[in-house]
């Protein structure tokens, strides 16, 4: 039976090549040998005494795969060992499935567990050894194959990578997407608070302006009176709201509650109010904006969590436009009653 050595070298390979495979492979067979061969095709076949075993076809990087190829060697390795021994006769094993005939019943096994086929039969054929043309052939056919199993993986991993590339792309997309999207809302929100905050504003210098009227005719009708009382004249009243309380000293308690009452009647209809507070110690003015049901005690809730200079039951509240001292009795009223809807500025002390 000729070695794996002479299979090689019949099959037209270079012996120091044959001699390096089998090395490299450690003697594990044709098939590991020949993967190494065709794998190192082309390369300069180094000093043998400097190469040490890889262990097993590992020390080829470009192993072919099992399939007919296998077969095929398996074969042609078959048909040159029984060149070695003519005085055996040759028998072959046909496939009834699909006509292939094999020499021996190693190779039917063989192509069986690749194909599935499972029925054979004996055949009078003599599968001919091969010539040296028709191993040059079936070398060359091995060759391309391989190749062509190369360029099919390469094709795949290229075509697998660009799958992948596109995904990673489209999730970055995505995200962008969502980021915009937030952005939008935030800037939405933002202009709708600009929007709300204008329209308070405008509420609240509508209701200053209406104030500020309302105290300069209350004024003027104080001055009528007290220069009539001067002069000695009858006391006329006006038909305004304004000139039917008491006659009293301009500035006076009475005149303030007055205008408290006229400014509470023109801020009824607002539910927030808005206060500025000013410490009599200085510092920044603390602002805020709190429900017109809400009392002065909550505003005082509110100055004293915002300093600790504060304390609920001492602080004292004042307004200077117009002038008032709110007395403790006040602080259970709320500030719709107490006239300081829908904004005002506190002192507190």
């Amino acid at each position: 039976m000729p070695s794996d050595k002479e299979t090689l070298l019949s099959m037209g390979f270079e012996e120091a090549r044959v001699n390096w495979a089998l090395k490299e492979t450690r003697n594990s067979g044709l098939q590991p040998a020949m993967d190494h061969i065709l794998s190192h095709e082309g390369q300069p076949v180094p000093d043998l005494s400097t190469v040490s075993s890889s262990g097993g076809a590992g020390g080829s990087s470009g192993a072919m795969d099992v399939d007919e190829d296998d077969e095929d060697a398996a074969e042609l390795r078959d048909m040159i060992k029984s060149q070695g021994s003519a005085d055996v006769e040759a028998k072959s094993i046909k496939c009834s499935l699909c006509g292939k005939t094999f020499r021996n019943t190693a190779l039917a096994n063989f192509h069986a567990e690749k194909s599935g086929h499972d029925q054979f039969e004996e055949s009078i054929e003599e599968v001919k050894p091969l010539t040296e043309e028709e191993k040059k052939q079936k070398l060359a056919e091995l060759r391309e194959k391989m190749a062509a199993k190369r360029a099919v993986k390469a094709k795949e991993e290229a075509k697998e990578a660009k799958e992948n590339e596109a995904i990673r792309r489209k999730q970055g997309k995505d995200l962008n997407k969502i980021k915009e999207d937030l952005k939008a809302k935030e800037i939405e929100k933002e202009i709708e608070q600009r929007r709300r905050d204008k329209v308070e504003d405008a509420k609240a210098r509508a209701a200053i302006k209406a104030q500020i009227e309302a105290d300069r005719i209350a004024r003027a009708e104080r001055t009528a009176r007290e220069k009539a009382l001067r002069e000695g004249r009858e006391i006329v009243d006006a038909p305004s709201s304004a000139s039917s309380a008491p006659q009293v000293r301009p500035g006076g308690p009475a005149a303030a509650a007055a205008t408290t009452s006229s400014s509470g009647v023109a801020g009824k209809d607002f539910k927030e109010t808005r206060l500025q507070i000013r410490l009599a110690t200085g510092g920044q003015p603390l602002t805020t904006t709190l429900s017109s049901e809400a009392t002065l005690r909550e505003v005082a809730e509110f100055v004293a969590a915002q300093t600790l200079t504060v304390d609920v039951d001492t602080v004292s509240f004042a307004q200077h436009f117009p002038r008032k001292q709110f007395e403790r009795s006040d602080f259970s009223k709320s500030l719709r009653d107490l006239g300081l809807t829908p904004s005002a500025v506190l002192i507190a002390s």
